[in-house]
């Protein structure tokens, strides 16, 4: 794993010389700046608010489904939000017209085409929201046994709330998103070829044209929107420090801290950046295969935290297993995430979304779920699956 990535290190160095894909402007190097801060005429042309405005969103719904005073209208609100409505603490999400609902499953490449299955993923985190409100929230103070919802205490003594298979709907539910949301936004959607290249953007791009009242290109304000996902929340988005939020800016950092993976969010900044430079010098070339490297950098991420939690879970089940079914819990949904991932150089993910169901229902479908004695049988067949498709080992998740 460390030799894959000092050789995607070379690939995505600050300095990259290419020739143009636009025969008009021949273009011998590209230098991407020390930062994310590009500008045009002494103004910043990077923009990201709505990316922001929809994390934020997404950290008020998630701790309020830990909160058994709310309702399943008031949970629906925030997930589908409406302008105006008073859904949030924030006075600011109040009056915006961003959602997370619509923005997931939403990506041009995986779901303009396949209406069908992102109804189904967005049935399914409104199925978790009901699950949470008519099942977990009732037996808040009930003591959780197999097939029964309740609380289950760890053993330092705090709760976990979990449905009569184990799962905390909490965390499936947010870091599902992680996938549903930010990834397939970022990766299916605003580096996709069809969003950055769409309508006039390449002529209008080749032109310095800006969009109306802006000082951005609508092809720079695509690739930023993309990087908005990512470090949208961060106190100083042109120099991320990671741990901004609850999300994918979260665990790129938590990868990079494991010593078997560090380096990756080098990469993946170096090549956001990059791929932003390209644009400015009109190099789509260049652009392209940095989107690649940031679609397999981040893919990874959410592999080996799939891994990392599925074992980290599996391992306490006989001595904490409200910890263990805290851990499995996320690993849960961050396996639900896998489907959001893209291959780089293909229009596919790593897993499609009936291998994914496959291994929700191995896992959740027999008896009473995370419960049962065969779960980590089943924990090390998934988590051998993932990591074989990802080049690393399962034993590089174990810490």
């Amino acid at each position: 794993m460390k030799r894959v990535i000092l050789s995607m290190l070379a690939v995505s160095a600050l300095v990259f010389s290419s020739c143009s894909s636009n025969e008009d402007s021949p273009i011998s190097n590209v230098t991407a700046p020390t930062t994310y801060k590009f500008e045009r005429n002494g103004n910043t042309t990077v923009s990201f608010s709505g990316q922001t405005t929809r994390i934020k969103m997404a950290t008020e719904l998630t701790s309020a489904l830990k909160n058994p005073a709310k309702t399943e209208v008031e949970l629906n609100g925030m997930f589908a939000h409406a302008e105006g409505n008073a859904d949030f603490s924030d006075v600011d999400l109040n009056a915006s017209g961003k959602s997370i609902r619509s923005k997931v499953a939403a990506s041009t490449d995986f779901f303009a085409a396949n209406t069908t299955d992102a109804n189904l993923i967005k049935g399914k985190f409104d199925s978790w929201i009901t699950e949470q409100v008519d099942v977990v929230y009732p037996n808040w103070a009930v003591n959780a046994v197999a097939g029964t919802a309740g609380k289950l205490e760890q053993n330092n003594g705090s709760a976990r709330y979990i449905n009569g298979k184990g799962v905390e709907l909490n965390q499936i539910f947010g870091k599902g998103l992680i996938g549903a949301l930010m990834s397939d936004q970022i990766l299916n959607g605003y580096l996709s070829l069809a969003v950055l290249d769409a309508g006039t953007n390449i002529a209008d791009n080749n032109a310095g044209t800006v969009a109306a009242g802006k000082d951005y290109t609508t092809m720079e304000h695509k690739w930023d929107e993309a990087y908005g996902y990512l470090y949208g929340t961060e106190v100083d988005a042109a120099v991320p420090v990671l741990g901004a939020d609850s999300f994918l800016n979260k665990y790129l950092g938590k990868v990079e801290t494991d010593a078997d993976f560090a380096g990756i969010a080098k990469i993946v900044y170096d090549a956001f950046k990059l791929g932003r430079a390209a644009i400015v010098a009109k190099d789509y070339t260049l652009r392209n295969k940095q989107a690649e490297i940031i679609r397999e950098k981040l893919s990874e991420v959410i592999a080996i935290r799939t891994v990392h939690y599925l074992q980290a879970g599996k391992t306490l089940l006989a001595t904490d297993k409200a910890a263990a079914f805290h851990d499995l819990s996320e690993g849960l949904g961050f396996l639900y995430s896998l489907q959001f991932t893209r291959k780089p150089n293909s229009t596919s993910s790593y897993f499609t979304k009936a291998e994914i169901d496959g291994y929700l229902s191995d896992l959740l479908d027999t008896g009473n779920g995370l419960w049962e004695a065969s779960t980590e049988n089943t924990l090390d067949a998934i988590s051998t699956k993932i990591a074989a498709k990802f080049n690393f080992v399962v034993a590089e998740n174990v810490n």
